[in-house]
């Protein structure tokens, strides 16, 4: 229960990585574990910088198409793109690319039922206990030495804790070099820059002081550019359940740990629990007054995004990496004062915010090898190729002297003109990549030239590439970067986070929790939109409901986990 998250996904036909997307790890998978292509059979195909395979070089490498499924909605690249275009002439490598459309437990589900895969995929646990996909140490040892180097500090917490072996490459949380931290991609509780304005940028430590804000700015603007404003929504779809789920934990100064809170080294489920009920007791006073979302509990994702960039939604909790498409949408209509500041909210003053936690590895994420990759040799060398800092460099800021340029010193910054064109969805589409590098193995921190790995983290143009108004918010607080509105974390736990723990597929941990999320997603909604006076009544249903389920199951689980990791992880 309770979920992470995870940023946009591809198209479906031949070859590479499948990672998962949410809380939880792997269980065993049926292939043989001992050969290059967990099939049992060595493919000695062509590489990624073009051998032939029979251990001569040829100018041009040999051609491949690699299929990938992206588990998240995505729009496809123009086919122009220039960085696949550079990609297919340089590396030989065509990659289509599938997004989800609808439910991806359901496209998982007729994926795995029908033995049909695509070569490459996002991550889900389901895929690892189907035997969908294939180990990957013993590939990247032979032939990945650039990510083994990336992940060599992780790679023991990379290895499935049922079996041993490496199933996912994480897309995100192994750094090198200094780490700017400048924009923060987290939970938080998200407010209208236009609303803190309006009312001199007041600072906002408790939930009531927001939903008061959020009141009395409701009140004065009914409408926003001629339709309903809306105070505050939420969304509860697919594995997405974090936005409605999770802010108890965080409101009684806990950082994200998915389903649970951790009290000293315990983990225990909340979602029954008197912090629960206090939040959602505050949502239904919302809704009684008009300002929450009717269509929040039936809204999907895609939905979802599209409301947010109306702008006429005035807050939510969510993470900001899963509605940074919804902004840039904002930012392209010129409505910067609708996009949003998060703040790191609690109950009261007798707990001390954890919102913000240090870079961690991003486990059971990112890509990986199906059964049906015809080469995963060469999906591995592929891979690897990418993470020279070359194509990394082409990735993120994109192509020198046409979207970024060098300055003195060898700085990387863009021009306004740069900057400005970067902002629009359709150029994106032309010449990034970014559902695929969202999920792809990457360099994170700064390049051995010293320059940061991506231009929201380089400082200077961090700064130079603020909008007027987002530069008139952090002064109006006195911050120079938006992770500055969080208390600076202490060092993670060594079995942080808590939502990483492989639950195993069937389990009755994973059975538990499978029912706790049905449960919650049934009362919740209920309870949120009762009346005032049968809100209790609702609520002390869905708790005697919830108490049926095995949760000492799904506790067991996640406890016997964390004290795994504090035993293998301490030293590494």
């Amino acid at each position: 229960m309770g979920v992470k998250t995870r940023r946009s996904l591809w198209l479906s036909l031949t070859l590479i990585l499948a990672l998962s997307m949410t809380l939880l790890g792997c269980s065993k998978n049926s292939g043989t574990g001992n050969g290059d292509t967990g099939t049992g059979k060595e493919n000695t195909s062509a590489n990624a910088s073009g051998n032939s395979g029979n251990g001569q070089a040829s100018d041009k490498p040999e051609p491949i198409t690699i299929s990938i499924y992206n588990g998240l909605p995505g729009q496809a690249p123009t086919p122009d793109n220039k960085i696949f275009k550079r990609i297919k002439d340089e590396l030989g490598v065509t990659l289509e690319q599938e997004f989800l459309v609808g439910d991806s437990q359901q496209k998982l589900g007729v994926m795995i039922a029908g033995g049909d895969y695509p070569d490459m995929i996002t991550a889900d646990p389901k895929l690892v206990a189907s035997g969908a996909v294939i180990p990957l140490e013993d590939l990247i040892e032979k032939h990945g030495p650039n990510l083994k180097k990336h992940y060599e500090k992780y790679w023991n917490r990379m290895k499935d804790s049922n079996d041993g072996h490496i199933y996912w490459l994480p897309n995100y949380g192994a750094y090198t070099g200094e780490v700017h931290d400048t924009w923060y991609a987290g939970p938080a509780f998200w407010i209208q820059k236009a609303v803190l304005k309006e009312y001199g940028y007041p600072k906002l430590t408790t939930l009531d002081e927001y939903l008061d804000l959020i009141r009395k700015y409701a009140k004065a603007q009914p409408t926003i550019d001629g339709q309903p404003t809306i105070g505050f929504t939420s969304l509860a779809f697919d594995w997405k359940l974090f936005p409605l789920f999770n802010p108890p934990e965080h409101l009684t100064g806990h950082p994200n740990d998915g389903g649970v809170v951790v009290d000293n080294g315990v983990a225990s489920v909340f979602a029954d629990k008197d912090i629960a009920k206090r939040y959602y007791k505050e949502l239904n006073g919302l809704y009684n007054e008009g300002l929450m979302d009717k269509e929040a509990f039936v809204q999907n994702y895609d939905q979802y995004l599209a409301k947010l960039s109306t702008g006429r939604v005035l807050g939510m909790f969510d993470q900001h990496w899963n509605f940074g498409r919804a902004e840039d949408s904002l930012t392209s209509q010129n409505k910067i004062d609708r996009t949003y500041v998060g703040f790191p909210l609690v109950y009261d003053s007798s707990y001390k915010e954890y919102y913000r936690d240090r870079p961690v590895i991003n486990l059971n994420n990112g890509y990986g090898i199906t059964v049906d990759a015809k080469d995963p040799v060469r999906i591995i060398k592929f891979l690897d190729a990418l993470l020279d800092e070359k194509w990394q460099k082409l990735l993120s800021w994109g192509v020198e002297g046409e979207d970024y340029m060098v300055g003195e010193g060898g700085k990387f910054y863009r021009t306004e003109e740069q900057r400005k064109a970067q902002e629009a969805p359709t150029w994106k589409l032309a010449n990034k990549a970014d559902v695929f590098y969202s999920t792809a193995p990457k360099l994170e921190g700064s390049y051995s030239d010293g320059n940061a790995t991506s231009p929201g983290s380089q400082p200077d143009e961090f700064f130079n590439s603020l909008k007027p108004l987002d530069k008139e918010v952090l002064t109006a607080y006195g911050h120079k970067t938006w992770t500055e509105f969080f208390a600076s974390p202490p060092e993670n736990p060594v079995y942080y986070p808590a939502w990483q723990v492989d639950l195993i597929s069937g389990s009755p941990a994973d059975m538990a929790s499978k029912k706790m999320n049905d449960t919650s997603l049934k009362f919740l909604p209920r309870a949120i939109m009762s009346k005032t006076a049968e809100f209790d009544s609702v609520w002390d249903s869905y708790v005697k409901e919830f108490r049926k389920i095995d949760v000492k199951a799904y506790e067991d689980r996640i406890n016997e986990q964390l004290q795994w990791r504090i035993k293998n992880w301490s030293t590494n």
